[in-house]
């Protein structure tokens, strides 16, 4: 069986035990558009042009996951930190600035938003790292309902007046993230940055907030 017969099968297993469209999405790192195109193969189209990440290998394991948190954590920041060194015109590494000289406070921020499905426990352990509440976002794709609408779940931190990191495993297409920057700001919310493992659009910001990633994935043909 090839790779996409393969990304076919699993996007109709899903779909057949519940899943909408949007978590398969979420499932499979994929945009809403390559699964539509998995799910119903219109005659005389093709494939629309994505990468498929699998990283099961480390999100299944809690240690390596953990390490997962760890480094995004790090690379946020060592962009503070190199942000700091630009403002200030020091570019040497001997001597780290404060966390109030580069003016980020300390955690991170005061709520770690994860972003269902595979954000949640990326977010949780990292709350868990910066002694910070814990939010979760459940995007408007996922929803069931007719006009389908973001939210924040109401069994977790409230965002209200609180600076938010933002965290997922993928940028795919970018939408949610653009949903879910959009939906802090309108609660009174401050996002902080956005991190995520992978990065499919290469992209340094959303809606002016700065996007840190472990690794930019292109695909060129």
């Amino acid at each position: 069986m090839s790779s996409l017969d393969d990304l076919i099968s699993r996007a109709k297993m899903l779909l057949a035990e519940g899943h909408s469209p949007g978590q398969i999405a979420d499932e499979l790192s994929l945009s809403m558009e390559t699964v539509t195109w998995l799910l119903t193969q219109a005659k005389g189209t093709t494939a629309p042009k994505d990468v498929h990440i699998d990283w099961t290998p480390v999100s299944s394991y809690a240690p390596l996951l953990d390490d997962a948190a760890k480094m995004l954590l790090s690379r946020f920041y060592q962009a503070q930190t190199d942000e700091w060194r630009k403002k200030t015109g020091n570019p040497e590494k001997g001597s780290e600035p404060s966390l109030n000289e580069i003016e980020i406070g300390s955690p991170a921020a005061d709520v770690i938003v994860g972003i269902a499905i595979s954000g949640i426990p990326l977010a949780t352990l990292i709350a868990v790292q910066e002694a910070a509440d814990l939010a979760i976002y459940y995007p408007a794709k996922q929803s069931q309902n007719k006009d389908p609408t973001g939210s924040i779940s109401g069994n977790f931190a409230a965002v209200k007046d609180r600076r938010c990191l933002i965290i997922d495993d993928t940028i795919t297409s970018g939408n949610t993230m653009k949903e879910v920057v959009k939906y802090l700001k309108k609660h009174n919310a401050t996002p902080v940055a956005i991190c995520v493992i992978f990065d499919k659009r290469g992209i340094n910001d959303v809606e002016g907030i700065p996007v840190y990633s472990l690794f930019k994935i292109s695909r060129i043909d």
